[in-house]
């Protein structure tokens, strides 16, 4: 039966996600989402995404953005972004998470300022890698894609690249030592002994600094961790306790808050179809 005029779609939702054997790339990630919204998080990998059907929205750096299907982003490690449906249709994006092989810090400030790049040869060449990547036995051709891919986004910022932008010394060190901590975490109150400061002006300083919180910013390295245990082929179960999480509850709760799936679902390999 067809919808009524106005009516939304129910809720949808499709992932897949895995490792290719390519270098640089730490994780491939396609998703269709018709209501799911992601919170405030950070990822240690750079996010490279492109929009098949639909929009996404996002605040980064608390400046709105959004991708539609005619654009390339690309979200720098670290930076705290959030995102949700820009249509009520929602939206289809294939995502690479892609390690410091081919992208270098100093492009962090201007991937920062210019998120979006709309460029139909990067944006084609992004979809042929992620065609190549779905094959198996290709991994030659998307070694070759993914450099291609690199240079073109260098070129973009060349003339913009610019010192890393300064961060507070105590966010910094904060920062620090929850990346030391990810598994065994650590209180306010012991961060705040190390760090030598005021827990509330501790909390106040890191939120200032990056735009999230740190128990947001903890657990978003948790997840990310988690996602990585999960595509290694651990079971849920035990990879609540080695990512840091006090049980599969607590890792289903807060990974399906930041992924849009539950853990034994994104374990799932299961390929996608090329769209």
């Amino acid at each position: 039966m067809a919808a009524k005029p106005g009516a939304h779609p129910a809720a949808h939702q499709e992932v897949s996600a895995w490792r290719p054997r390519v270098p640089g790339v730490v994780e491939v990630f396609h998703a269709h989402f018709t209501e799911h919204s992601y919170p405030m998080h950070v990822h240690e990998a750079w996010t490279l995404l492109i929009v098949d059907d639909g929009a996404v929205r996002y605040d980064l750096d608390r400046h709105e953005h959004g991708t539609p299907r005619d654009t390339v982003s690309l979200l720098p490690p670290h930076v705290p972004h959030n995102g949700s449906p820009a249509t009520p249709l929602g939206f289809r994006k294939r995502v690479l998470y892609l390690d410091a092989t081919h992208l270098t810090d100093d492009l962090i400030g201007p991937a920062v300022d210019t998120p979006d790049l709309r460029d139909p040869v990067l944006r084609r060449r992004v979809g042929q890698l992620h065609t190549a990547l779905t094959r198996p036995g290709e991994e030659l051709e998307a070694d070759s894609r993914l450099t291609l891919i690199g240079e073109r986004l260098r070129d973009h910022f060349r003339h913009t690249v610019r010192s890393p932008r300064p961060d507070p010394a105590l966010a910094r060190r904060l920062r620090e030592l929850l990346d030391a901590c990810v598994v065994q975490g650590i209180s306010l109150e012991r961060a705040a002994d190390v760090v030598q400061a005021h827990p509330a002006h501790l909390v106040r300083a890191f939120s200032g600094a990056y735009g999230i919180a740190p128990h947001q910013y903890l657990t978003a390295r948790r997840v990310d961790l988690a996602r990585r245990l999960l595509l290694d082929g651990r079971p849920p179960a035990e990879v609540a306790a080695a990512a840091g999480f006090y049980d599969q509850a607590h890792l289903t709760r807060h990974f399906r808050k930041l992924v849009g799936v539950t853990p034994g679902r994104y374990g799932d390999r299961r390929k996608p179809d090329v769209r």
